[in-house]
């Protein structure tokens, strides 16, 4: 039976932190990628608030094509509706994963203060498998602060294969299954490094 995910009506409340995952509409990327997190946590007993948002449009479903693809990972996102990225999300967010640069400079404009928290998703996993999984007792936020050591804004500009996790939509059917199996791949390897191994594990 597939699970019911229902980001958009049931946002965490401002305060409760948590990860936050971005791309340009929230109609494809970005509800996977924070529907295939949230999974992956939950199997790990992790109970962490995964939301996600776009930068462009309020109340949209997510595309056709994304059902039945999240459908083969048990997960429903029928009642997903697409939201806007706000200040507000970015200031009481844990952690931003963009799907590509793009959401992360505009992350960083809306919220400057964001910038050493916010990763796309695979910049973050391979930081991580730079610096190691978090360790016993480590705190989420220095794991993070450990990631963030050297980064430079200027890497920021332009597109890049190794950041971005290209946009299906508009193409094939298999590309928004590849899309989702890269996805899950992702955040498989991130909760790997950022949460199954800590003892303080949120």
């Amino acid at each position: 039976m597939s699970a019911n995910v229902q980001e958009s009506p049931n946002a965490a409340p401002a305060g409760l932190g948590g990860v936050i995952v971005v791309c340009t509409a929230n109609l494809c990327r970005s509800p996977m990628a924070a529907a295939l997190l949230t999974r992956r946590l939950s199997s790990l007993g992790i109970h962490v608030p995964v939301r996600s948002a776009g930068l462009l449009c309020d109340g949209e479903p997510a595309l056709p094509e994304v059902l039945p693809v999240m459908a083969g990972y048990g997960l429903d996102l029928g009642p997903h509706r697409s939201r806007v990225l706000t200040a507000t999300d970015l200031e009481h967010t844990a952690l931003m994963l963009g799907m590509a640069r793009e959401h992360l400079r505009q992350a960083v404009v809306v919220h400057p203060e964001a910038w050493p928290r916010s990763f796309t998703l695979k910049e973050l996993v391979r930081r991580g498998e730079e610096i190691g999984p978090r360790l016993a007792g480590e705190r989420f936020g220095e794991w993070l602060s450990r990631a963030h050591s050297g980064r430079d804004r200027a890497a920021l500009l332009g597109e890049s294969a190794e950041d971005d996790v290209a946009d299906p939509t508009g193409g094939p059917p298999a590309g928004y299954a590849a899309t989702a199996a890269l996805l899950d791949r992702l955040v498989t390897r991130l909760t790997e490094l950022c949460w199954a191994h800590a003892t303080n594990r949120p």
